[in-house]
């Protein structure tokens, strides 16, 4: 009888715990060596050199189209970045960071008397996104927030990122 107790209380803490759900997933897979976003397309996808391992939906900047010029813009960056940081108390779930802007970045901007801006992430969504409008970021690419999730656990940081028109 106390066997069957015990058997209860173990079954019941596994069952609980088991509840428990965390933003933060764990990976076991091919190395994603590099990232490719598609602007055009609103795709992302993570590739294992030049296999895609996951694809994904992708919304943007608020004026998606051509690089990011300088800060307010409301263009998400094109061109050869690396992710760079992450973020685990985001305002969007989780975000992983691009290392915009770069040195030509920062020229470009410079030449036209502005700043080029920063904080550039991929990341969940928002909890003040209205009417699920596309291409509402500050200059970012958003996911859903499971999906934020794999991403976060997949991608380390030194991984390339391009992103193309």
């Amino acid at each position: 009888m106390r066997a069957i107790g015990v058997l209860l209380s173990v079954a019941l803490f596994v069952g609980l715990t088991g509840c428990s759900a965390s933003k933060f997933r764990t990976y076991n897979g091919p190395e994603v060596t590099q990232v490719v976003v598609n602007k055009g397309q609103r795709r992302m996808h993570l590739l294992h050199h030049d296999q895609v391992l996951k694809s994904y939906d992708i919304d943007l900047g608020f004026a998606p189209d051509g690089h990011k010029q300088f800060e307010g813009d409301g263009k998400t960056p094109e061109g050869a970045y690396l992710i760079d940081r992450r973020n685990p108390n985001s305002e969007f779930h989780l975000s992983v960071g691009i290392s915009y802007p770069n040195t030509n970045d920062v020229t470009r901007a410079a030449m036209i008397g502005r700043e080029p801006g920063g904080d550039i992430f991929i990341h969940g969504e928002s909890k003040q996104r209205l009417g699920g409008r596309r291409d509402w970021t500050a200059g970012c690419i958003a996911v859903k927030n499971r999906e934020i999730e794999e991403i976060y656990a997949m991608v380390k940081d030194g991984t390339p990122i391009y992103v193309s028109p």
